[in-house]
């Protein structure tokens, strides 16, 4: 096998694996809750689009930010749905 099938075969592994863990995550009773992570502790890519790695985050509780939480517990938390952090960081839609 060549270097470049190799490549390209680990990435696609790895792209699947982040699709089934977020699809599980969903269907596992588990929703986005915006405004609760702590610097280097949310799950994906900010609603800024300044990266879209988990555990990049650079600041506690950042409205951008989230991470996943138990179905209904984001309010409890203190968190915010996807509209409501796009409201309060300026964003449209």
């Amino acid at each position: 096998m060549n270097q470049r099938l190799i490549a390209s075969s680990a990435l696609a592994s790895i792209l699947a694996l982040g699709l089934v863990g977020t699809a599980s995550a969903q269907e596992g009773g588990k929703e986005k809750c915006y405004g609760v992570a702590k610097a280097g502790q949310n799950d994906c890519a900010n609603l800024a689009g300044t990266h879209s790695c988990a555990g990049q985050s650079k600041a506690d509780m950042d409205a951008g930010e989230w991470r996943y939480v138990a179905k209904g517990s984001c309010k409890t938390l203190g968190g915010l749905s996807a509209g409501e952090a796009k409201m309060k960081m300026g964003k449209k839609g």
